[in-house]
C-alpha cells in the first residue's frame, strides 16, 4: 500500500483516534497524517499509507476552513468545549464593524496560540499543563491569513457568524474566534468547524469511514499517487543509469543531467526536486546540493 487518503474526519474522533481505526481497515502500521484536528472539528484530514508517509513534509501547506463564531460568549479553550467564563446577552453590532474587523486578520499578523493547546513548552503540551492548572505564558507567533470572508450573520438563541478562512499552517481558527470577540467588546468563542482544503485535498472529494469500508470490500479503493499532490515542486527526470546510481544513494551532477531533464525554474542549493526515472516512474525527492561549486541532484527520499 503507497499512497495517499482524502479522509473526511468526523466529529468526536481525535487525529489519533483516526489512524487508529484506519490502520485496522487497512491492516496496515504504517500510516500518518498531515495537520491535526481538534476533536470537534471535521473535515479533511490528509492521510499517508506506506512510504507516502516519508513525503508528508512536502505537501503543500495552504489550508482552508468554514467556521461558526458564536459572539457574546468567552470560553477557556476558545471553542465550546471549555467553560464559560464571560457571557453578554445583549449587544448591537452591525455587519459593517464585524467585516472592517475581519479584514484586520488579513496578511501576516501576529497570534498567539489557546492555552489547551498541543504546543510543547519545555517538552509537555500546553493542554496538559492549562488542565493541572499551572501558569502559562504563551508565546505569539507569525501566521498568514491569505482570505477571510463574513459568509452570514444568524441572530436566533445566538449571534453566530458563518466564516470562510483560507489560511497558512500554524493558523489556529480558535484564537482567530477569540480575538475577534475581543476587538468587538463582546467576547467570541468557535462554535463549529470544517476543514474544506488541506494539503491540495478538498472535502467534497473526501471519504468518510464508511465510504473507505465500502470501496475496501468492493476492492475499488485508490490511493492518490504523491506526485498529483506534489506538483507545486519543480520535476527532473533522470536517465537510466542516473536513475540506478540516484537510488543508490550517489549524487548526480546537474549539468551532466541537464539534458535529460524537465524545466527547473529555480537553481539553488537546498531546492527539493520531484524525481522521476525512466518511462515516469516517480522515483522520490532530490534536494540540489552544492560540492565544490557545482550544482549535484542529492537523494533525499528514495522510493524505489
Amino acid at each position: 500500500m503507497f499512497g495517499f487518503i482524502n479522509f473526511n474526519k468526523p466529529a468526536g474522533f481525535t487525529s489519533h483516534d483516526c489512524i487508529a481505526k484506519l490502520r485496522k481497515l487497512l491492516n496496515t502500521r504504517k500510516i500518518g497524517h498531515g495537520g491535526t484536528l481538534d476533536p470537534s472539528a471535521t473535515g479533511v484530514l490528509p492521510i499517508a499509507v506506506g512510504k507516502a508517509t516519508r513525503l508528508l513534509q512536502f505537501l503543500p501547506t495552504a489550508k482552508a476552513y468554514r467556521a461558526c463564531i458564536r459572539l457574546g460568549i468567552t470560553t477557556t479553550t476558545d471553542d465550546l468545549e471549555g467553560e464559560v467564563i464571560q457571557q453578554v446577552d445583549r449587544f448591537d453590532i452591525d455587519q459593517e464593524q464585524i467585516i472592517e474587523r475581519l479584514q484586520g486578520f488579513i496578511g501576516t499578523i501576529e497570534q498567539v496560540p489557546p492555552i489547551y493547546s498541543a504546543i510543547k513548552q519545555e517538552g509537555r503540551k500546553l493542554y496538559d499543563l492549562a488542565r493541572k492548572g499551572e501558569e502559562i505564558t504563551v508565546k505569539s507567533r507569525n501566521i498568514t491569513i491569505s482570505d477571510l470572508k463574513l459568509l452570514k450573520i444568524t441572530h436566533q438563541d445566538f449571534c453566530e457568524l458563518e466564516i470562510e478562512i483560507h489560511c497558512g499552517p500554524g493558523t489556529y481558527i480558535r484564537a482567530i474566534a477569540r480575538d475577534l470577540g475581543t476587538q468587538l467588546g463582546v467576547g467570541g468563542t468557535l462554535a463549529n468547524l470544517v476543514r474544506i482544503q488541506s494539503c491540495g485535498m478538498f472535502l467534497e472529494d473526501s471519504l468518510t469511514f464508511a465510504d473507505l469500508e465500502h470501496k475496501l470490500n468492493q476492492q475499488t479503493l485508490e490511493f492518490i499517487k504523491p506526485n498529483l499532490l506534489l506538483n507545486h515542486l519543480d520535476a527532473f527526470v533522470l536517465s537510466v543509469d542516473d536513475s540506478k546510481r540516484w537510488c543508490q544513494g550517489q549524487l548526480i551532477d546537474l549539468n551532466q543531467a541537464l539534458g535529460s531533464s524537465k524545466v527547473i525554474s529555480v537553481f539553488t542549493p537546498e531546492h527539493y526536486l520531484l524525481t522521476y526515472g525512466a518511462e515516469q516512474t516517480f522515483l522520490g525527492i532530490s534536494v540540489l546540493y552544492e560540492r565544490d561549486e557545482i550544482l549535484k541532484l542529492k537523494p533525499k527520499i528514495v522510493l524505489v
